[in-house]
């Protein structure tokens, strides 16, 4: 049985930190999550104790976004080990939990590998702390990744835009609250704005769990960033006065030939672009690159419950962590389509930004080149 608890968080020290850490108490170790249902309402930290408990918050969006959940599982593995449950099966629950998001099969498998190859060779005795250690290298090389990432789409965005002053239309959330760092797209916007660069950062609010104006405009405004919320069915008439100058977005998976899986509606804000000759950018980790996917038809893309369409959520804090309640919106016994992502092909993209550089035009000869590449170099090709 999953077993998680609920405490209160300390919102200045999550000011500084990740949205997950690894604790000790005396009890034994757990995975502290803040719990992301319930922003912006309040900051409530998700305890964890278990790896049952840490899929389902994963189910439930508790915890969220690609890199993140790579940290996560890479975690979740590392708990096992560490309180001495079965790790395969361990590792095997996490991979399956959130289909589409490459990057969590990625921290699961790092883990997983490190744990094996400690017992092949010590029997088990060192396993553990080997399984803890790769844990920490995942959650550290993410936080470092988004470091990267932010200088190569600033330089990015400065060659395709000089002079700054830039008008950002983002979609779901891309922050602090997906990664181990500073985030990926968002990442940017935050670089900009730390160096007075950035005019307005428009955000989508993300239908239907408002990712966008729940958790975008909170760490929008925890920054001091210049941001406004709009309808997702607003972009249009954005695009149309002339108000956005770039679109930048994350993924949750990029195959081989450059399609983009990302949150539901990103694939809409391409075409806009397009149409419009607006630069459209994808911000994600080398991680979010699946090289074995060879095509965007090939991607498995994750279906959510139809009550996230069919109802209007009562937040946590209200109905009790995992109610599932709502309030209804449509007819009782009413179908609802509700894929969390939508597959954007390279075609629409201006550039790819990793923590390895950037590839534009989009090609998969390029993207292949740009994962291969070592992280020691400047990481940039031409556009």
């Amino acid at each position: 049985m999953a077993d998680q608890y609920a405490r209160p968080s300390d919102a200045a020290a999550f000011s500084a930190a990740s949205p997950l850490r690894w604790e000790e108490p005396p009890e034994g170790p757990v995975i502290v999550l803040l719990d992301q249902r319930r922003l912006p309402a309040e900051e409530v930290e998700l305890v964890c104790t278990d790896v049952p408990a840490l899929v389902d918050a994963m189910h439930t969006l508790a915890v969220r976004g690609a890199p993140l959940l790579g940290v996560a599982g890479a975690y979740g593995v590392a708990l096992a080990a560490v309180r001495g449950f079965d790790v395969e099966e361990a590792a095997e629950m996490l991979a399956r939990a959130r289909p589409t998001a490459v990057n969590l099969s990625y921290g699961v498998a790092r883990v997983r590998d490190a744990y094996r190859e400690a017992v092949r060779k010590n029997g088990g005795r060192a396993a553990a702390s080997a399984a803890l250690a790769e844990a920490r290298a995942v959650h550290r090389e993410d936080a470092e990744a988004s470091t990267r990432m932010a200088e190569h789409g600033v330089a990015l965005l400065e060659e395709l835009l000089p002079g700054g002053g830039y008008r950002i239309l983002t979609h779901c959330n891309t922050g602090a609250l997906v990664s181990g760092g500073q985030g990926t797209a968002f990442a940017v916007a935050g670089a900009l704005h730390g160096a007075g660069r950035l005019r307005r950062l428009w955000v989508d609010e993300t239908r239907p769990l408002l990712q966008g104006a729940r958790l975008t405009a909170y760490e929008a405004a925890r920054a001091g960033m210049a941001y406004t919320v709009l309808t997702d069915n607003a972009a249009g008439s954005l695009f149309a006065a002339g108000e956005v100058d770039v679109v930048l977005v994350g993924a949750d998976r990029i195959a081989a030939d450059g399609s983009v899986a990302n949150k539901v509606g990103s694939y809409p804000l391409a075409v806009l672009a397009r149409y419009h000759h607006v630069p459209f950018v994808v911000v994600a980790p080398s991680t979010t690159v699946d090289l074995g996917t060879e095509g965007g038809a090939d991607i498995e893309v994750e279906q959510r419950p139809g009550h996230e369409v069919t109802e209007i959520p009562v937040p946590p804090q209200a109905a009790g962590v995992g109610a599932g309640a709502g309030v209804p919106v449509a007819p009782l016994g009413a179908q609802a389509y509700n894929p969390a992502f939508d597959i954007t092909p390279p075609e629409l993209m201006t550039a790819i930004v990793t923590e390895n550089g950037v590839v534009s035009p989009v090609t998969k000869g390029g993207l292949a080149e740009l994962c291969d590449r070592s992280r020691s170099g400047n990481g940039m090709m031409s556009i």
